[in-house]
C-alpha cells in the first residue's frame, strides 16, 4: 500500500486532507479530525535506520493510535513496529512497504480514527 491509497481512503471516509505542518518535512503529512483538531494519523518518510531497519535508504510509514492492549501483539507482526516520534505505549508504526496487508492497513487507520475522536 502506498500514501496515495491511504490519502484517498481519509479524504473518502473521513473528509480529511492532510496537512503538511512542518515546513523541514514537507513529506509529513498529518491526518487530524475536523472537529477536534487530533491527528489520527502521521505520513512520514523516515531514514530506514531510524526504526532499526538495515540500510541507508528512508523508508515510508504511517502513524496510528491503537488501543494500548493491543500494541504488543501487533509489533509481532512484519511491518507493524514500534512507533516513530510518538508513544510506544498506544501508537505504531507500519511500513508501507508490502508487508502489511492494505485492509489490515484501513482497519488500523479506522481504530485510530476512532480512538481520536472523542475529545476536544
Amino acid at each position: 500500500m502506498d500514501k496515495t491509497a491511504i490519502l484517498e481512503r481519509a479524504r473518502a471516509r473521513y473528509g480529511t486532507e492532510p496537512e503538511a505542518l512542518w515546513t523541514r518535512f514537507p513529506n509529513h503529512l498529518a491526518l487530524r479530525h475536523r472537529e477536534n483538531r487530533r491527528w489520527y494519523a502521521l505520513l512520514m518518510e523516515v531514514p530506514a535506520r531510524s526504526l532499526g531497519l538495515p540500510g541507508e535508504g528512508r523508508v515510508d510509514i504511517l502513524n496510528v493510535k491503537c488501543d494500548p492492549l493491543l500494541v504488543g501483539s501487533l509489533r509481532q507482526n512484519p511491518g507493524i513496529l514500534p512507533a516513530y516520534h510518538m508513544n510506544k505505549d498506544s501508537w505504531v508504526s507500519i511500513l508501507l512497504d508490502g508487508s502489511v496487508e492494505g485492509e489490515a492497513i484501513f482497519d488500523l487507520l479506522e481504530m485510530s480514527y476512532r480512538l481520536t475522536q472523542g475529545r476536544r
